[in-house]
C-alpha cells in the first residue's frame, strides 16, 4: 500500500472523493483513478445524524469495495456524531488508512479519538471542519498526531447543482482561512508533516488560489466523476483525462508557489 498522507511535497496532491461516483461502476472508477495517478481516496463516511443529512453515505461496503479496488491510501472523513471507538475498529479492519474526524461533533472526545486512533490503531489522524468553524479551533490539532488539517467550504444541497460542477460554494473566507490555518502550521513547525486540505468546489480554474496559500492538498469529486452529460465512465479514458486536466493546473501552481521546503 501506499504510504502518502503526511509526507508533504514540493507538488499539491490529489485526494480523490467518491461522493459523485457511478456506484454500479465503483471498483472500476477506483482503479481509473489509482492508473491515473491520484494521490489517495477521501470517502464521506455519514451517519445520517450529522448535519441532518436524512440519509447515511459512504457505509462500510462502499470502503470495502473501495479497498479491493485500488493500493491508495483510504480517507475515511467522518460526518457522524460522535463516533465511537467501535467505527474506529471497524474502519482499521476494512483498511482505511486515515480516518478525519469533525471539529463540530466530537467535544471533549477529540483528543481521546486522535489518541487512539495513532496509539492503539496505528492509523493517521485528519481533522476537518465545515466553513464557519473559525481557524483558531484548529489550534490544538496541529500535532504531532495528525497528518492533515481540512477545511471543508459550505454547500447550498438544498439547490440542483449544474451539471458537471461542484454544489460547493467558495467565498473569499474560505482562501483566507487556509492561508491562516497554513501559517499556524507553519508558527508550529510542522509544515513538512501536516497536509493542509481544501475540500469542495475545487477545480482547474481555482485550485491555483488555494496553492499559492499554501494548500497542500486538494479534495476533487466533480471535476474528476462529472462531465457535462453526466457521470464519467470507466474504460473510455475520460477519468484519465479528467486527472490530466487537473494534475497540469495544479503542477504549474506548485511549481510558481512551492518549493521542497513548502510554500516559497
Amino acid at each position: 500500500m501506499t504510504d502518502t498522507i503526511g509526507r508533504v511535497t514540493q507538488q499539491c496532491k490529489i485526494a480523490a472523493g467518491l461522493f459523485w461516483a457511478d456506484y454500479a461502476v465503483l471498483g472500476a472508477q477506483v482503479r481509473d483513478l489509482e492508473a491515473a495517478g491520484v494521490d489517495w481516496i477521501h470517502i464521506e463516511v455519514r451517519d445520517g445524524k450529522y448535519m441532518d443529512f436524512g440519509m447515511p453515505r459512504g457505509g462500510f461496503d462502499i470502503i470495502e469495495g473501495t479497498r479491493k479496488s485500488t493500493s491508495l491510501e483510504i480517507e475515511a472523513q467522518l460526518q457522524m456524531v460522535r463516533p465511537s471507538f467501535d467505527v474506529f475498529n471497524q474502519l482499521k479492519d476494512l483498511g482505511v488508512s486515515m480516518i478525519s474526524l469533525p471539529i463540530e461533533t466530537m467535544g471533549e472526545l477529540m483528543f481521546q479519538s486522535i489518541t487512539y486512533i495513532r496509539e492503539k490503531l496505528d492509523l493517521k489522524v485528519g481533522v476537518w471542519a465545515w466553513q464557519g468553524v473559525p481557524a483558531v479551533a484548529f489550534e490544538q490539532y496541529i500535532h504531532p498526531y495528525v497528518s492533515a488539517i481540512e477545511y471543508e467550504c459550505r454547500a447550498p444541497f438544498w439547490v440542483n447543482p449544474t451539471a458537471g460542477k461542484s454544489p460547493h460554494t467558495i467565498d473569499p473566507l474560505v482562501v483566507a482561512t487556509v492561508k491562516r490555518l497554513h501559517e499556524m502550521i507553519v508558527a508550529a513547525g510542522m509544515e513538512q508533516s501536516i497536509e493542509l486540505m481544501e475540500d469542495g468546489g475545487l477545480n482547474a480554474g481555482n485550485v491555483g488560489d488555494f496553492i499559492a496559500v499554501g494548500m497542500t492538498v486538494g479534495e476533487f469529486s466533480s471535476p474528476l466523476l462529472k462531465g457535462p452529460n453526466g457521470k464519467l465512465q470507466p474504460g473510455t479514458g475520460e477519468i484519465a483525462a479528467a486527472v490530466s486536466r487537473l494534475r497540469a493546473a495544479m503542477r504549474a501552481a506548485s511549481d510558481q508557489y512551492r518549493d521542497a521546503g513548502g510554500l516559497k
